[in-house]
């Protein structure tokens, strides 16, 4: 048995560790590989290798060195933090997980998320045999011999658990390499990713595996994350370390679902805080803006802040000010919302307060929400930018707004009427034998394209819920209303 040792610190730790064996030969030189030979016992050779492997990683300490989030993944279903509609108990992937019924599925979700860590438990948990693979350093040769190592062990009952992470970056080659084995069961393919299986992923290979959607972590979910990371002894919690749970609070916001971000950026506040006398290291607002590149530390999404703010943003957009809603659109930008959540308060506001006044703003919101989806931040801003001085700028009209309003008290205050009979739909002979859809007109057969027949319950017949205003084009609505009821009122 030949073992190399490098140096004379190898050498030496060597003769430590073996200075009772007296059967154990050892010689070495002065070069850069010296070469020990000696005659050993099946016990003594694997002692041997455990010592020479302890050897090999006397100096490795990546498990201190290695980054928070890594050094933090968890290794079971118990300590896994988010997704609860896939792991919660009783949910399918975790029934999967349990009984061991792991089908080939695509996880698929944004960065942070726990894509590779539940890949990780489900190879801890399952009883076939775990193959990571990388499309960044792994090419088409590679994947085919490890579908050949695959096969074989197929043949003499042994499963195969392949995790492609980010499998969106597997040529189309490369993908079609794994179809025939994930067809005849083979391997188990176990695919990460951050983007649309849909449109990167083979159809072929797509519809033999189930997709589960991996959701960004809730705010609160990361804050427990972050109180794990300050008291596990792995983590920071052999350090002395004062941090205000708002600050906590702000690194979960900033994180915006994404768990390695918000242990990353914990770990650099607390290793660039300042010590003081009593070796606590004190984490401020100051440490935490230069890391999170944010100024707005206290603007919370929960609390009165982030009320006030939807609510002068809405008020100077209502107030036709597009200077005023575009520096409060930016102060919630730079506060971390979600670019998505002011989209949607603009969609609602064009119906709420522009309406049919000019029904484009409807369009133009719904284009900026795609765009804000397409793009996300930074270069979303400038579309929610174009929404809200559009907004500012358009005719304004609550009309729609106080319809549904007056709408809505009706039916929670009145009966519910029955629907008239004339508009009620008559499939069968019986329901027409009840007079279902009797004295109904078709208006398009009418010279007019109108009727004189009532849609309303008679209770509520002469009731008026939308009442049009004379602003921008609502003006020309409100005409044609007019006309149409002068109409209908004639004999």
């Amino acid at each position: 048995m030949v073992i190399r040792l490098k140096n004379k610190i190898d050498i030496l730790f060597f003769n430590q560790q073996f200075e009772s064996e007296p059967q154990i030969a050892l010689i070495a030189d002065e070069k850069p590989h010296a070469r020990i030979s000696h005659r050993v016992s099946s016990q003594q050779a694997a002692l041997t290798w455990r010592i020479s492997m302890y050897q090999l990683n006397l100096f490795d300490d990546r498990e201190k060195t290695a980054p928070l989030a890594s050094r933090l993944r968890p290794h079971s279903l118990e300590d896994y933090v988010g997704q609860k509609h896939l792991i919660g108990e009783g949910k399918i992937l975790r029934r999967l997980i349990e009984e061991d019924q792991i089908p080939s599925m695509i996880f698929w979700g944004p960065p942070g998320v726990g894509k590779t860590t539940l890949a990780r438990i489900i190879a801890e948990k399952t009883k076939a045999e775990f193959v990571e693979f990388s499309a960044v350093n792994s090419g088409i040769k590679e994947v085919k011999e490890v579908m050949e190592q695959a096969e074989q062990n197929r043949r003499v009952g042994i499963r195969t658990l392949l995790f492609a992470d980010e499998i969106h970056r597997f040529n189309k080659a490369q993908q079609d390499a794994f179809l025939p084995f994930v067809e005849k069961g083979s391997i188990i393919l176990v695919g990460a990713t951050t983007e649309n299986p849909s449109f990167e992923i083979n159809s072929a290979l797509l519809s033999r595996c189930k997709v589960f959607i991996l959701k960004p972590l809730q705010e609160e979910e990361l804050k427990q994350l972050l109180e794990h990371a300050l008291k596990s002894s792995i983590g920071l919690g052999n350090l002395q370390i004062d941090i205000e749970d708002s600050h906590l609070q702000a690194i979960a916001r900033f994180a915006n679902g994404d768990a390695r971000t918000a242990l990353n950026t914990l770990e650099m506040a607390v290793f660039n805080s300042k010590m003081n006398e009593n070796a606590v290291l004190c984490v401020d607002e100051e440490i935490l803006a230069q890391c999170m590149n944010r100024r707005s530390l206290l603007y919370d999404k929960n609390g009165e802040e982030h009320y006030n703010l939807i609510s002068a943003l809405h008020k100077s957009m209502r107030n036709s000010d597009p200077d005023a809603a575009v520096y409060w659109m930016y102060r919630m930008l730079d506060g971390g919302e979600e670019p998505l959540y002011i989209a949607r308060r603009l969609v609602r506001f064009a119906s709420e307060d522009v309406g049919m006044a000019d029904s484009d703003a409807l369009q133009v919101t719904i284009a900026a929400y795609q765009a804000c989806h397409f793009l996300g931040m930074p270069e979303c801003d400038v579309h929610l930018a174009h929404a809200v001085v559009y907004l500012s700028m358009a005719p304004k009209s609550n009309a729609i707004y106080r319809a549904c309003e007056a709408c809505k008290a009706d039916i929670k205050e009145l009966p519910a009427e029955p629907v008239p009979l004339q508009i009620c739909n008559a499939p069968t002979n019986l329901m027409k034998e009840m007079n279902y859809g009797k004295g109904y007109i078709y208006a398009h057969d009418t010279e007019e394209k109108l009727t004189k027949m009532k849609c309303l319950p008679e209770s509520l017949a002469y009731r008026r819920y939308y009442q049009p205003t004379e602003q921008g084009k609502e003006k020309q609505v409100k005409e044609k209303l007019e006309e149409i009821l002068r109409w209908k009122q004639t004999k």
